[in-house]
């Protein structure tokens, strides 16, 4: 069986071309290139990052290297909704471990795994910017703070 080509939509085309008019080159541009590209596929496969690289006229060396230094990049298939759970000081001086350990118990994993369902992937992240209303989290896009064991059992039952 052939490998899929991979080909991005006109739509994300027209943002590459806007993202390149930002940036003074393209290998500045690679970082939003490759978010891009991660929304558009899910995730960053061979394929993916190849294609990138090629667009951008850049090595796919570089891509690989950007592309796995980053922990936002997901070099496999997450689940349908990522949690990333905030390990700033802020967050861990007000629970976060707490929470990472009621995350794990109730998904069934551990930091860095996707449920068997393929429902959650769960993922530790730096500073979010809640170090005020710490412990923090997000759900794909979606910001919580204030967090306790309830609160999370709460949240996660808006995600199918």
């Amino acid at each position: 069986m052939a490998a899929e080509t991979v080909t991005f939509s006109p739509a994300a085309l027209e943002k590459v071309q806007e993202i390149l008019g930002r940036y003074p080159t393209r290998q500045a541009a690679l970082m939003p290139v490759l978010w891009l590209a991660q929304r558009e596929f899910g995730w960053l496969s061979p394929e993916v990052r190849a294609y990138v690289a090629d667009l951008l006229g850049l090595s796919p060396a570089t891509v690989e290297g950007v592309a796995s230094f980053y922990t936002m990049y997901h070099k496999r298939p997450p689940g349908r909704h990522v949690i990333w759970l905030c390990g700033s000081i802020s967050c861990m001086l007000l629970g976060h471990e707490r929470i990472q350990q009621h995350l794990e118990q109730k998904l069934g994993i551990r930091v860095g795994e996707t449920t068997p369902d393929g429902r959650f992937s769960l993922f530790m992240t730096e500073c979010i910017g809640g170090c005020g209303t710490a412990p923090a989290m997000l759900v794909d896009d979606d910001y919580h703070d204030r967090l306790t064991p309830e609160r999370v059992d709460e949240i996660l039952e808006k995600y199918p």
